[in-house]
């Protein structure tokens, strides 16, 4: 399983099925940071023509990007994202479920355009997809107890107790780059949360998009929130998600990256954003 699907299918499911069976503990407090990958000040070029149709593929079972509702149907972040590109494009839209290591193959044999499930690029898959720029990126953030937020500082971290999970690449991040602050590594995920829950540590450094679920659902008891900015140091959390095609298919890569930078200029990308992710992690 490639890198980006398995990190986010661990963190977001786990963390989806808590979020949204539990009444939301806080509202997004000050104007929420909508992530921007596209240059407002380029007007992107309209291609030449657009494709009549395109058949996504994508797993299911991932939420918030895909998955099935309480009455079965389709729905998700990329499932609304790739209708409101075709709606763009005014193409002919539909989305084909497979299991994830299934879709490569169906791409290849021409079972369908375009991949949109978290295929994390690698050079062999390079060789014959091409991957579109990301939409969406998944940073590490730091989160702290509310009477502590107006007073951290994550550019002075000296003897700062910090928790982290185990084995993470947050703790590994962590202990490479902030020697002389306090990193407490726990076990479990949830043990490295509650120690910031609890006072025991300072501030948890941990996933953002998995962090944004936490802290909108009781668990935290409305104890905390993020401080600081987003980290997405290359190497360690710069992986993010894209639509892969075929190298061939040079229209549909074209229609489909023209799309995704119409969209964030018109708002239609904010709107999915806050849908999905109430409380930005960004």
């Amino acid at each position: 399983m490639h890198v980006v699907h398995f990190l986010v299918v661990i963190l977001s499911t786990i963390l989806f099925k808590v979020v949204f069976s539990l009444a939301p503990a806080v509202a997004q407090e000050t104007q929420p940071v909508i992530p921007n990958f596209w240059d407002a000040r380029i007007i992107p070029d309209r291609p030449a023509s657009f494709p009549d149709k395109i058949q996504f593929l994508a797993t299911d079972g991932f939420p918030p990007f895909v998955f099935r509702d309480t009455e079965g149907r389709l729905t998700g972040f990329n499932v609304d994202l790739s209708r409101a590109i075709c709606i763009e494009l005014g193409s002919a839209c539909s989305i084909r479920i497979k299991e994830f290591d299934a879709l490569v193959p169906a791409i290849m044999a021409d079972e369908g355009n375009a991949i949109i499930s978290g295929l994390a690029t690698n050079k062999k898959l390079n060789e014959t997809l091409y991957f579109t720029p990301d939409y969406l990126k998944l940073p590490a953030r730091f989160v702290v107890r509310r009477a502590d937020a107006e007073t951290f500082d994550e550019n002075a971290l000296s003897d700062v107790t910090i928790s982290v999970e185990a084995g993470s690449r947050h703790e590994a991040f962590a202990l490479k780059f902030w020697p002389s602050a306090a990193i407490q590594s726990y076990t479990t995920l949830q043990g490295a949360r509650n120690a910031v829950k609890t006072g025991a540590a300072q501030a948890h450094f941990g996933d953002g998009m998995a962090l944004s679920f936490w802290l909108n659902s009781t668990q935290p008891d409305d104890c905390c929130t993020f401080a600081g900015g987003p980290w997405l140091e290359p190497g360690y959390f710069d992986k993010g998600l894209s639509i892969a095609v075929r190298k061939t298919d040079v229209e549909i890569a074209d229609a489909l990256e023209y799309a995704l930078s119409v969209l964030a200029q018109k708002g239609t990308y904010r709107e999915l954003y806050l849908r999905y992710f109430p409380i930005s992690f960004y």
